[in-house]
C-alpha cells in the first residue's frame, strides 16, 4: 500500500539521489492531446527545500514539458529504485520554465552543473503531493553509467546550431502548444 506525503521527507531525499534516471510527465488540458513522458539522465536533478524541486533542462527534439506547464502547470515526476529494495516515489507540483534570460537564471543555475551543452531552461516545480509505492513489480537493472550521445550532438551543433535548433523544433508541441523558448 503506498502512503503520501505533503512534502519531501530526508528519506525521500536520499532515495532520490541514489537514482541515475528519473521520469517527468506532463498532459495539455485538450481531451485530444499528446500526454508526454520523457526518462532524464545525467546529474540534472535538484532538491531545493522540502517543496520545491528543479531539473536542468537540455536541448532535445521535443519540448512537451514547457508548453505543458506554460499552457496547465501540472508536472509529475517518478523514480524508481534500479537496486536494492524496490520502491517508486512520485512527485506531483506545479511547475514553470527558467530560461538563461529570466531574471531568476542567476539565482538558480548555479545549483546545477554547467558543463553540458546544449542547456535549454531549468524546469522548476513546487510540490504539493509526495507519494510511495511498492515498485514490486520493476525489475533489478544495472546502471552502468551516463550516454554521452546528447552531449556529443550538442556539442556539433555548437551554440548557433542549437539556437537555431531550438527555433525550429522546440517552439511548439505536437499539439501545436507554445514553449515560450526563443519568442519571436
Amino acid at each position: 500500500m503506498g502512503k503520501t506525503f505533503d512534502k519531501l521527507l530526508p528519506e525521500h531525499e536520499a532515495f532520490i539521489s541514489r537514482q541515475p534516471i528519473f521520469f517527468v510527465a506532463t498532459a495539455p488540458l485538450a481531451a485530444q492531446g499528446h500526454v508526454n513522458l520523457s526518462p532524464k539522465g545525467y546529474d540534472v536533478f535538484r532538491i531545493f527545500s522540502p517543496t520545491q524541486v528543479g531539473y536542468l533542462d537540455l536541448t532535445g527534439s521535443g519540448n512537451e514539458t514547457a508548453a505543458h506547464i506554460l499552457e496547465n502547470g501540472r508536472i509529475t515526476f517518478m523514480f524508481m529504485a534500479i537496486d536494492g529494495p524496490p520502491q517508486i516515489l512520485r512527485l506531483y507540483g506545479t511547475g514553470y520554465s527558467v530560461h538563461p534570460s529570466d531574471a531568476q537564471w542567476p539565482e538558480l543555475s548555479p545549483s546545477f552543473p554547467t558543463h553540458y551543452p546544449g542547456i535549454r531552461q531549468i524546469i522548476m516545480a513546487t510540490i504539493h503531493q509526495v507519494s510511495t509505492s511498492c515498485g514490486y513489480g520493476v525489475p533489478y537493472l544495472s546502471y552502468q553509467g551516463d550516454r554521452d550521445t546528447l552531449s556529443r550532438w550538442a556539442e556539433a551543433k555548437g551554440r548557433d546550431g542549437i539556437i537555431h535548433y531550438q527555433q525550429t523544433k522546440n517552439r511548439h508541441s505536437l499539439d501545436g502548444l507554445p514553449t515560450n523558448i526563443c519568442p519571436e
